[in-house]
C-alpha cells in the first residue's frame, strides 16, 4: 500500500493588507505583499522575499525573507534567511541567521515556555488532565504565581520516558 504525503496546505497573502490578524488554530501563512499592523498566529510564518512588513508579530516558527520593521515574538524559532532586511526587536529561543541577512535591532533569548493552555493544546489533552498530573508530581512544571509554566525540552523528555 502507498500512502501519499498530505499536500501542505499555505494560506498566502499576495495584496497589500492593513490592520489585526489572528489566527488561533494553526496554519502555514506566507505574506508575499505589503502588511501593516498586528499579526498573532499559530503554525508556520512565511515572510516573502517581496514581501514588506512594518508589524508587530506574535507566531511560532517564523522564516523571513523580506523586508520587516517591528517587534516579533516566536514560541520556538525565528529564521532569517539571505535575503532579510529587518529592523526589529526579536525574542524567541531560538534563532538561525543565515549569510547575507541584514539584521538590526536587539534579539532576547528567552527559555521555550508554554502555558497551560498551550501545552493542553500541544499534547491534545484536556486542562484538567493535565493540573491532576501537576497535582501528583507526574509531569514537570514550574509555578509563577497562580500561573503554571511547562519547559518544553523537559516536556518532551518526559514524553519520551514517562507517558
Amino acid at each position: 500500500m502507498i500512502k501519499r504525503k498530505e499536500e501542505e496546505k499555505i494560506l498566502d497573502v499576495n495584496a497589500a493588507m492593513q490592520g489585526s490578524l489572528i489566527f488561533s488554530d494553526p496554519v502555514n501563512l506566507r505574506i508575499s505583499g505589503k502588511f501593516d499592523g498586528n499579526l498573532t498566529t499559530k503554525g508556520k510564518l512565511i515572510i516573502g522575499e517581496n514581501a514588506e512588513v512594518n508589524a508587530d508579530i506574535v507566531g511560532e516558527n517564523i522564516a523571513i525573507a523580506g523586508q520587516v520593521k517591528g517587534k516579533i515574538k516566536a514560541t520556538r524559532t525565528i529564521t532569517l534567511r539571505s535575503t532579510a532586511n529587518v529592523s526589529v526587536d526579536i525574542e524567541t529561543p531560538k534563532i538561525s541567521i543565515e549569510e547575507g541577512a541584514t539584521f538590526n535591532g536587539r534579539c532576547k533569548m528567552v527559555e521555550e515556555k508554554m502555558s497551560l493552555p498551550e501545552l493542553a493544546d500541544y499534547l491534545s489533552i484536556e486542562e484538567e488532565k493535565i493540573k491532576d498530573w501537576v497535582n501528583n508530581d507526574r509531569i514537570p512544571a514550574e509555578r509563577d504565581g497562580e500561573k503554571l509554566l511547562f519547559d518544553r525540552k523537559k516536556v518532551e523528555a518526559w514524553i519520551s520516558h514517562n507517558r
